[in-house]
């Protein structure tokens, strides 16, 4: 996990792009784990905050089987995430960009997202998004006064 490895082995239409391993399943459904140097399935005692656990009482601990974080080929499914982009668009994968949902609301890191300086006016880089609720009301998200 957290590896990156070449698109070229994918295919002809991953050439030039470069991948991260994020995670995957093996062939009974067990997720993989960061941490657990192993390419076999372990049993692990997993508490509050642990991946592949959710409590379901104050100070539950349980024992799980998880997969290690080495690729073998017991795996079923593999998690990638591009992490640079190619030559030529993947239709369906890089041929669209989405806009911002959430953006930063402190006006620091909106400056730092936009490349703002200090003078400029920072309730122009707020990321706006329409709402609809079940009645049907569209309205937009506030924005900082100007003070």
């Amino acid at each position: 996990i957290a590896q990156e490895v070449n698109g070229d082995i994918l295919g002809a239409e991953f050439e030039g792009y470069i991948l991260r391993i994020s995670g995957g399943n093996d062939k009974q459904g067990f997720p993989m784990l960061q941490g657990v140097l192993s390419d076999d399935r372990v049993r692990l005692l997993l508490s509050k905050g642990s991946k592949c656990y959710r409590q379901r009482r104050t100070g539950e601990r349980k024992r799980k089987s998880v997969r290690g974080c080495i690729v073998n080929q017991d795996l079923s499914v593999l998690n990638l995430v591009v992490a640079k982009r190619g030559a030529n668009d993947i239709p369906g994968l890089t041929d669209s960009t989405k806009d911002l949902r959430l953006g930063p609301k402190r006006a620091n890191k909106i400056r730092q997202l936009w490349g703002m300086d200090q003078a400029d006016d920072v309730t122009k880089g707020v990321v706006r998004r329409t709402i609809t609720t079940k009645g049907c009301l569209l309205y937009t998200s506030p924005s900082p006064r100007d003070s």
